[in-house]
């Protein structure tokens, strides 16, 4: 299959572009398009095939459900049997934006979207490239990030077409993304919403908005199962062992130290201060604060290579505010922890 590529600008977007995009996606395509916060991949929600597209191009259980996007609130109550109250508050501060909603299903989307579940996650994308796709293609449009299952997501168009060209129909490229780790997703079927991933709007957020919100217990305990799109497999792994280490530089050089040898490389993500104070064969700096490290999490788990380095030691970052998502994917990718 040959992947077509547009390169959109954001600020100028190429309609021409957007409805060729659109009619590949009403035709039972898979195209791949930027949001806010990674890369997706999408395929007519309500057309069984057409998803099944996506869990063939990027080598993902079935069993994993997916995330349905849409254009407006409109066509989100198209998707559910109710909207209850707290899901109205929450989609009328938070989207456009980083936040999915699970709500009842009332069965448009094709059963391969909720893995069977009753329940469905749907979100409405605040990037100007996916909403004017969205509103050109007039379809929901499930969408999991756009990479090869277990790598780490797609935060620009070249991470897309390094893992999948040639296997999808359509490239949509709009330039890097923005929060850089995917959505926040609630469960609003409960008395109280749980947050089911943590992502680009925070729990303290959430709280400010709604009062008491509960953390899915899978979050904390791996032998819980996990009920968010996304979150039932192994994710984010870059392709060489990654250790997380906390505790002070000193402390931090002192593990490099132990491990680092003529035969075996190390290389290094933190802090832009840690990094400064850090000696190893490669060390990138992620930026100076917590949503500077998140736009650039994914970027850097892909740049160390296998021949590279032999070893990652990254950092550990404070679980407040958006921490809590960088944390959440680390230690889905990392092989250790290292305390201090």
């Amino acid at each position: 299959m040959r992947t077509k590529r547009w390169n959109i600008q954001v600020q100028e977007p190429d309609y021409q572009a957007i409805r060729e995009a659109a009619e590949l996606l009403r035709n039972g395509w898979t195209v791949a398009f930027p949001t806010e916060t990674v890369y997706g991949l999408g395929a007519d929600a309500t057309n069984e095939a057409a998803v099944s597209g996506i869990f063939r191009a990027k080598g993902r259980p079935e069993d994993n459900p997916l995330i349905a996007h849409v254009a407006t609130k409109d066509q989100l109550r198209g998707l559910v049997r109710t909207l209850p109250p707290v899901a109205e508050t929450l989609l009328d501060r938070f989207t456009p934006g980083p936040l999915t909603v699970v709500l009842p299903s009332n069965g448009v989307c094709a059963d391969n979207v909720t893995a069977g579940l009753s329940t469905i996650g749907v979100r409405i994308p605040q990037h100007p490239v996916a909403r004017k796709l969205l509103e050109v293609c007039d379809i929901p449009v499930a969408a999991p990030s756009a990479n090869t299952s277990g790598k780490p997501s797609p935060t620009t168009a070249d991470h897309v077409f390094e893992d999948l060209h040639g296997k999808i129909a359509g490239l949509v490229d709009g330039g890097p993304t923005g929060v850089g780790v995917e959505s926040t997703v609630v469960d609003c079927t409960q008395d109280i919403p749980i947050v089911l991933r943590p992502g680009g709007i925070t729990s303290e957020q959430l709280e400010a908005a709604i009062g008491s919100v509960m953390v899915d217990p899978a979050l904390a305990n791996t032998t819980e199962n996990p009920k968010a799109p996304g979150m039932k497999y192994t994710h984010y792994s870059p392709e060489v062992p990654m250790w997380l280490v906390a505790g002070t530089p000193e402390h931090i050089q002192t593990v490099i130290d132990g491990e680092r040898g003529p035969k075996k490389r190390i290389g290094v993500m933190a802090s832009t201060e840690t990094a400064a104070e850090l000696h190893a064969d490669k060390v990138i700096p992620l930026g100076s604060d917590l949503r500077d490290i998140a736009a650039g999490l994914y970027d850097a788990l892909r740049i160390f290579k296998n021949g590279d380095v032999d070893l990652i030691v990254c950092e550990t970052f404070p679980r407040t505010n958006i921490g809590q998502a960088i944390m959440n994917r680390l230690e889905k990718a990392a092989v250790s922890y290292v305390d201090s």
